[in-house]
């Protein structure tokens, strides 16, 4: 666990040098209002809540047998976040759910399936109000960051799109750029059996996209996936209005949702763990609807900093620690399940 603790700590990091080199001090954040930040916790835990409970939905649905309790399902999901947001680009945490899919004897494909479809959900919700959020931006005059988050959707969105009509066509394998990479780092042994367990469980991925991307209970079971999708957005949106309120008083749910759902397709970004430094600087560059290049100064010197701090904190740190408290629950009930 040293190297997630070590990406919860880097993840603080943007914010630590903000408070020693901007304006804003632990006082400008208390200053915000104890009730909106908990509002905006309350909020960024209901959109953990609704993308746990539609992991624990999709895996009903699909499998149609009682694979374990909705409340372990659930601790699953927001323990897995963890992984999720202490990466870059926000990945890892399919392959924990994945993982303990497998070991509930769901087979490899379908258990890839589930979290694929969680994917998709995340990817289509999320990249088309980003995109509304570029046109917007573009609309208002902010050329520069309307112009980035319409790039950085339009790519992700097409991406796995294609990857979506590929596999309901084709059988899809590893690259063999990832093949030699994985066999140039590991022994001959691990790396074909990482490699032919990999390849099976994608062909298993593919013959289920075939089986089911026609059939009208899939499209109905994603359809309310997608629902819970954007309430789980709408959510995240709500905790940057109880607190963007007081930057635009005539700021709505509306702009609240495309300026969050802007931001974390720039956070997306593999630059940094969680998106952190890069979703702040997204959502006060949409924000404040920029048209070029901040200065440094600029940034510095923003009085929306300060809101736009005390909301990453309340929508990314606080549950973070959460989900650290489920995963380390989960590892221990595991550990001592086994000791005995």
């Amino acid at each position: 666990m040293n190297w997630k603790l070590i990406a919860v700590l880097v993840s603080f990091l943007p914010i630590i040098l903000l408070f020693i080199f901007s304006p804003v001090s632990i006082t400008d954040i208390f200053s915000i209002g104890i009730a909106p930040f908990i509002m905006a916790v309350l909020f960024s835990l209901a959109k953990v809540f609704l993308q746990a409970y539609r992991f624990k939905y999709f895996v009903d649905k699909f499998l149609e047998y009682k694979v374990s309790s909705s409340i372990k399902l659930i601790s699953v999901r927001i323990g897995s976040e963890f992984v999720t947001n202490t990466t870059p680009s926000y990945i890892g945490g399919e392959i924990v759910r994945i993982a303990w899919l497998t070991k509930h004897k769901v087979p490899a494909g379908i258990a890839a399936w589930i979290t694929t479809m969680e994917i998709i959900a995340d990817v289509f919700v999320g990249t088309i109000l980003a995109l509304f959020a570029g046109i917007i931006a573009l609309y208002n005059g902010a050329i520069l960051i309307g112009t980035i988050i319409i790039l950085i959707s339009s790519f992700i969105f097409g991406f796995w799109l294609i990857v979506v009509i590929l596999s309901a066509y084709y059988n899809i394998q590893l690259p063999k750029v990832i093949t030699k990479l994985v066999s140039k780092f590991l022994s001959q042994e691990r790396s074909d059996k990482i490699i032919n367990y990999t390849n099976t469980a994608i062909s298993d991925l593919c013959t289920m996209s075939r089986n089911n991307f026609n059939s009208r209970r899939t499209i109905k079971i994603f359809f309310v996936g997608m629902v819970l999708t954007f309430f789980a957005f709408a959510c995240l949106g709500a905790s940057f209005l109880v607190l963007g309120g007081l930057i635009e008083s005539d700021l709505g749910l509306y702009d609240s949702i495309l300026a969050t759902a802007a931001s974390t397709e720039l956070g997306s970004l593999p630059i940094t763990v969680g998106g952190s430094g890069l979703t702040e600087i997204g959502l006060w560059a949409y924000v404040s609807g920029l048209n070029n290049l901040p200065s440094l100064n600029e940034v510095l010197k923003d009085s929306h900093l300060d809101v736009i701090i005390s909301w990453r904190i309340a929508s990314y740190h606080i549950p973070l620690m959460i989900m650290w408290i489920v995963l380390m629950r989960l590892t221990l009930i595991k550990k001592n399940y086994v000791e005995n």
